[in-house]
């Protein structure tokens, strides 16, 4: 793969960062800060809400940082490794641990809706559980894959 294009894709890891990075520093305390002056129902439901996206956030940027290492070893003509089945193993716990947060956090979600009257909010915390469980799936496959094409490889040299 030409450098080129794992630059684009590194400068898009950092993208996808920074947004998520922005809201748990200036969105959610804005958010937070309101529900707490608001004195209203929903306070402890926000709170409830915005603890499981503060956590969700340390296993986002844990497999946004393994996906920058795996590209770095792409760069490196590492891409057919054991390091690199470890790299997607990671991304794929990291996916597996924010689908289970929110899964955890979906009766904040139910008891939200409830309370103002909003069923889409319902579906917004579906969104969160299934999104993250796609790229685990995804991830699981190409963990997979590679680990088969790193089997036939040694076969291959092993025959010569």
């Amino acid at each position: 793969m030409k450098r080129g294009s794992t630059l684009f894709l590194k400068i898009a890891v950092i993208l996808i960062g920074l947004p998520i990075l922005a809201l748990c520093i200036f969105g959610l305390p804005i958010i937070a800060k309101e529900a707490a002056e608001s004195n209203s129902e929903f306070a402890y439901v926000l709170y409830g809400i915005l603890i499981i996206m503060y956590a969700s956030a340390i296993p986002f940027f844990v497999a946004l940082y393994q996906a920058f290492k795996l590209l770095s070893y792409i760069d490196k003509n590492k891409a057919f490794s054991e390091i690199s089945v470890k790299v997607l193993k990671n991304i794929k716990y990291c996916a597996m641990t924010i689908s289970g947060l929110y899964v955890v956090g979906m009766p904040f979600f139910y008891i939200f809706a409830e309370l103002d009257d909003a069923p889409g909010v319902i579906l917004v915390g579906m969104l969160f559980i299934l999104a993250p469980l796609v790229i685990a799936v995804f991830a699981a496959v190409l963990q997979r894959l590679l680990q088969e094409a790193i089997n036939i490889k040694s076969e291959n040299e092993l025959t010569v």
